[in-house]
């Protein structure tokens, strides 16, 4: 059997489609599986990395407000279906499975057009553009959210969870190990930023406004930059005083089951996977959702956790003022914590990449 994966630009995209992959994997060791991305895009290192074979195509989002880039959009749409048929033609997939990211829109779109069945994983609680296109072209629609029905055939969804990366699905019984690898106190509170893969201006500059604050109130700091802001993190820290003040900082954590084991409250953005991360690893949040995403969705998956009372909120345009005083807030009340993630654990899907990986199947067995 032979699967074409598509998923990139963004973490989020990234580790759901190589979670299902592995997820076929086991369920057949002689499945062939490729992937496909847009080149110059983490994907083309994240994939192979992780044991897959990976195909670029030379395409970029479209910016919402008008740049030269823009202008070769058109031409480079016209190229990526161009190479996404020679691939399909080579490759011979069974099925395509699309995860989101740019690639994903020429790949899918091609391999549904030449009747191959086709699955999208669409991961926020508001679709995209391109996914809302491709959702009146594929067999199957893999969703995290209830009411989806609003955008897609409402016969073709299934409400599967979003896949989180492996490592995570037990953080329990990590603590003494995180502590030790972080050099932190474990007697301390912990707070966990987390600003996704590429970095979020906004809490990048919300910590270093709120830091002296945070320290003062004796609580440690977990600090994922985004390697862009990794220069700027550092500086502010230099002009700590004192030889360890409980700060440490990463462009990138390689290891976020121990990132989550130590925190006692995280800081993230609101994008899907963040979301589904923190649900399984029950931990208190707040969200500042970024608003320069497509269709503020990320605001859309916060409101959808607080609605719920299974998260805090905080506005992207008043994060610099309000953040430090709400995470001191948070860590001062321990009954709110435990709600929190009480509530936030009962939105968890644990086994939402087996769940895509059986779909996956099914529809590769109808053909």
């Amino acid at each position: 059997m032979k699967v074409i994966i598509s998923g990139g630009g963004t973490g989020g995209h990234i580790f759901p489609a190589i979670a299902i992959a592995n997820a076929l994997r086991e369920m057949d060791r002689n499945m062939e599986i490729l992937f496909v991305g847009a080149k110059g895009r983490m994907e083309m290192e994240k994939v192979p990395a992780a044991g897959y074979k990976i195909e670029g195509l030379w395409i970029s989002g479209l910016q919402r407000r008008l740049t030269l880039d823009n202008l070769s959009f058109p031409f480079k749409v016209i190229v990526s279906i161009m190479k996404a048929k020679k691939i399909i033609k080579s490759f011979r997939p069974d099925v395509a499975v699309g995860t989101g990211g740019y690639a994903s829109g020429p790949l899918l779109r091609v391999a549904s057009g030449m009747k191959i069945p086709s699955l999208i994983q669409e991961q926020n609680s508001f679709p995209g553009i391109t996914n809302k296109f491709l959702g009146r072209r594929v067999n199957r629609i893999c969703v995290a959210y209830e009411g989806m029905e609003k955008y897609f055939p409402k016969e073709k969804i299934i409400v599967t969870g979003n896949p989180v990366r492996q490592d995570i699905m037990s953080v329990e019984g990590k603590k003494a190990e995180a502590f030790k690898s972080f050099s932190l106190n474990p007697k301390k509170k912990t707070v966990l930023f987390l600003g996704g893969s590429l970095g979020a201006r906004t809490i990048n500059q919300s910590v270093s406004d709120c830091m002296e604050l945070l320290i003062h109130n004796n609580i440690q700091i977990i600090w994922q930059t985004g390697q862009s802001y990794l220069p700027f993190a550092t500086e502010v820290t230099t002009r700590l005083p004192g030889e360890d003040n409980g700060v440490r900082v990463y462009g990138f954590l390689s290891r976020m089951d121990l990132a989550y084991a130590c925190a006692d409250v995280v800081v993230s953005r609101a994008g899907a996977i963040s979301l589904s991360e923190l649900a399984i690893v029950k931990k208190p949040c707040i969200l500042v959702p970024s608003p320069n995403v497509a269709e503020d969705h990320q605001t859309k998956n916060a409101m959808a956790l607080v609605k719920n009372e299974a998260a805090l909120f905080v506005k992207d345009s008043e994060a610099r003022e309000k953040l430090g005083k709400e995470i001191v807030a948070l860590m001062n009340d321990v009954q709110l914590q435990n709600k929190l993630s009480v509530n936030i654990s009962r939105l968890a899907f644990p086994n939402a990449a087996v769940a895509i990986a059986k779909e996956v199947m099914q529809i590769a067995n109808k053909k």
